[in-house]
């Protein structure tokens, strides 16, 4: 299974428990693209609808959302059966075809770097925005811990699926800086901005392997293995209190549809 369907599996769960967006990072979005309530927002990969969401919530809900995963179509199509103006379509970003829709601002929630490969992703969104549309893709961004606890759940990573210690993931800032070439390098965007939001999540021992379990490299583990992990995790976390406090960043990547000459 291809890592972005397995979240298809765990519509749910995933909006129950995937950390939502800081409502600053939409006010931020909406003053960088001068964008007004009418205009129309195109969202690639909206999941279970988080991020669409944070827009519909400040009055911007004239967007169109394209989501690959038939039953996280069908959950978000639910949760904004009520908001006329919001528009669900079951497809691949990759094979869309968007008729004659131009729009204002394209935005992408942790979901962009699923499209491959990724100019592709910035050409078709270029081609959909108006003249300087702006493009807003943000991605939540895993930041390890090394208190007692987290150091426990290591080792349970290191004898089940080592694969996934997370003892040398690339820091923030490196994931920035990667992604901030990545946005520009083709010449189609300009005047880039990246912004970062940072806090902390407290999770119970049950909620955090319910994190887990919507995470899509947790969900392609072999379902002997993956038992096994939780059940090492969730004892390490009773273990220390029965609560993990966990840091959350996201970090936002705004830019401009560079006018053709």
């Amino acid at each position: 299974m291809e890592l972005k369907n397995t979240f298809n599996e765990v519509a749910g769960e995933y909006d129950k428990y995937r950390p939502s967006y800081p409502y600053q990072l939409f006010h931020d979005i909406l003053e960088y693209a001068q964008l007004k309530p009418s205009d129309t927002i195109l969202e690639i990969g909206c999941g279970t609808g988080q991020a669409t969401k944070g827009f519909v919530d400040l009055g911007y809900d004239n967007v169109t959302c394209i989501e690959l995963g038939q039953k996280l179509a069908e959950f978000t199509s639910e949760k904004f059966k009520n908001n006329t103006n919001v528009s669900i379509i079951n497809s691949s970003f990759e094979e869309w075809q968007s008729g004659r829709s131009i729009f204002d601002l394209a935005i992408s929630a942790t979901a962009f770097h699923f499209i491959q490969p990724q100019q592709f992703g910035y050409r078709k969104a270029f081609d959909l925005l108006r003249d300087r549309g702006s493009i807003a893709f943000f991605w939540t961004v895993h930041v390890p811990s090394f208190n007692n606890v987290f150091k426990l759940i290591r080792e349970c990573y290191r004898k089940y699926a080592p694969n996934l210690d997370d003892a040398d993931a690339p820091s923030v800032e490196k994931i920035i800086d990667e992604r901030s070439v990545l946005t520009i390098k083709d010449g189609l965007f300009e005047d880039l901005i990246v912004k970062q939001y940072r806090w902390n999540d407290t999770y119970t021992t049950d909620e955090y392997i319910s994190l887990l379990n919507t995470h899509s490299r947790h969900r392609i583990l072999p379902e002997d293995v993956r038992v096994k992990l939780f059940e090492n995790i969730k004892n390490a976390i009773d273990e220390n209190g029965g609560t993990i406090i966990k840091p959350q960043a996201v970090a936002l990547f705004l830019a401009k549809k560079k006018l053709v000459v």
